[in-house]
């Protein structure tokens, strides 16, 4: 199936947000399930955030002074086994994203000692960022709170997200990404509130080669081109 088919596609899926999704609260709040988050969306401004990289150091997004476009993926943590899956697989698209000039960063609210020490592959080499603070996920509507009843479970197994995070919140991310582009704009989206249920990189090459072709901008260049005619 042709790149800009696959495109549209899911474009056409993520924009057919039922009414309860975008009901009540605010979009930046700590969400009290992963099935209430309220993503931004294509088309919409991308915030401004600062991280922390792995030393700790402060690292701001700001998607007023963007020199590439860039890909935003937001992961739960090193301690998720289906996050180290999903980076592992993302490594099928890597060369091919950089190649089409796109910056790549994952984004996890692992404390900054923790980013690579706790991935399966600590040297895999991605810039991976700390939202312990959850400024980002926030922004980018995308936080929720574990409940009590699976906060326990998850210490049952050993994972204590208060730990991993350095702060009190319990709060993760619905798996996500996010194109930005020079722009400043996001291009493409997708959020699944089933942390099992990743992105595929081939969709995700789809996304980050129609937005190279300036496919967003078919109908207008069509529409151009019927008026000069």
């Amino acid at each position: 199936m042709p790149f800009n088919i696959i495109v549209l596609t899911l474009s056409m899926l993520l924009l057919c947000v039922p009414d309860q999704t975008l009901a009540g609260g605010d979009r930046s709040d700590i969400h009290g399930d992963a099935n209430e988050v309220q993503p931004l969306l294509p088309g919409m401004a991308a915030p401004a955030f600062q991280l922390r990289d792995a030393t700790g150091a402060e690292v701001n997004f700001d998607p007023s002074n963007l020199q590439k476009p860039v890909i935003l993926t937001f992961f739960r943590g090193g301690w998720c086994p289906y996050c180290n899956l999903h980076l592992a697989e993302l490594r099928k698209a890597e060369a091919e994203l950089k190649g089409l000039g796109f910056d790549l960063w994952f984004i996890s609210p692992d404390k900054p000692e923790l980013l690579y020490e706790s991935l399966e592959q600590p040297d895999i080499g991605y810039l991976v960022y700390s939202d312990a603070k959850l400024e980002a996920m926030r922004a980018f509507g995308i936080a929720f709170r574990l409940s009590d009843e699976v906060n326990a479970k998850y210490l049952e197994y050993g994972i204590n997200l208060e730990e991993v995070s350095g702060e009190s919140h319990r709060a993760l991310p619905a798996p996500s990404t996010f194109l930005i582009g020079t722009d400043g704009l996001i291009h493409f989206q997708y959020t699944n509130p089933d942390y099992v249920v990743r992105l595929h990189p081939s969709v995700l090459l789809a996304a980050a080669t129609a937005y190279s072709n300036d496919e967003d901008q078919r109908l207008e260049r069509e529409m151009k081109s019927r008026k000069e005619d």
